[in-house]
């Protein structure tokens, strides 16, 4: 059993969950924390029962700054420390169409799933890795923030672009971190098993690919493209 504890950030999505099995099947201990009961219980339910005792859930919200502490609070109580934290937050696809047809409150709730709960838990849980080489913080970013996937995906665009302006920002802000900062940009659809299209990424290896990082000894300030399946086996190399 490794003393590695990983928090995944958006551990119960379809991304988070394919990074939440691989973490657990290399014998680290996982914390996943959720809004939703509904949707940990659906994920503890998906694992190996092998693994599964290796899962911390907890039920709290990191879109808001008292929210997160209070979460940062329990799950402390519950696995004692934090070696690695992966923010896998907001969600992978919006179609409102074009903005002349949006409200404020549309674009509002796109920018607090996209930036705003990644910023309050970069606050909450950063301090938790920030001063030990051996731990690392690890973004998982879409690549539709750098261009309009289709028409009627703006928003989309406008959320991951702030996602990935953040991510730049903490880069150049914190150039001499102790601890490992990464980004894992995905160009392309993810997908479980059964969801797979020509093109996509399967969530499980999407999900060995990272648990490999948070693993491994590479250099900090590092930032992953992903824009195909066969960028999982060379990119990270």
């Amino acid at each position: 059993m490794s003393d590695k504890v990983v928090l995944v950030l958006g551990g119960a999505g379809t991304v988070g969950s394919g990074i939440v099995q691989a973490l657990l099947d290399k014998g680290f201990k996982v914390a996943v924390i959720s809004r939703d009961n509904n949707r940990l219980e659906k994920l503890r339910s998906s694992l190996s029962p092998n693994t599964k005792h290796h899962l911390v859930t907890i039920v709290g919200d990191v879109g808001s700054e008292e929210g997160a502490e209070k979460a940062k609070e329990v799950l402390l109580q519950k696995v004692g420390k934090v070696t690695d934290v992966v923010s896998s937050l907001g969600f992978s696809w919006w179609q409102g169409g074009p903005p002349h047809t949006q409200t404020l409150k549309d674009l509002h709730w796109v920018i607090e799933s996209l930036l705003f709960s990644t910023f309050v838990s970069w606050k909450a849980f950063f301090p938790l890795v920030r001063d030990d080489a051996n731990c690392s913080y690890t973004f998982i970013t879409g690549g539709a923030g750098e261009k309009l996937l289709m028409p009627g995906t703006g928003f989309l665009t406008v959320g991951a672009a702030s996602a990935l302006a953040f991510c730049q920002v903490l880069r150049e802000e914190y150039p001499d971190l102790s601890c490992k900062l990464y980004q894992v940009i995905i160009n392309t659809g993810v997908a479980t098993p059964e969801r797979l299209t020509p093109g996509y990424l399967n969530h499980m290896d999407l999900g060995e690919a990272v648990a490999k990082l948070v693993e491994g000894q590479n250099a900090s300030n590092n930032v992953f493209t992903i824009s195909c399946p066969a960028d999982l086996e060379t990119v990270f190399l």
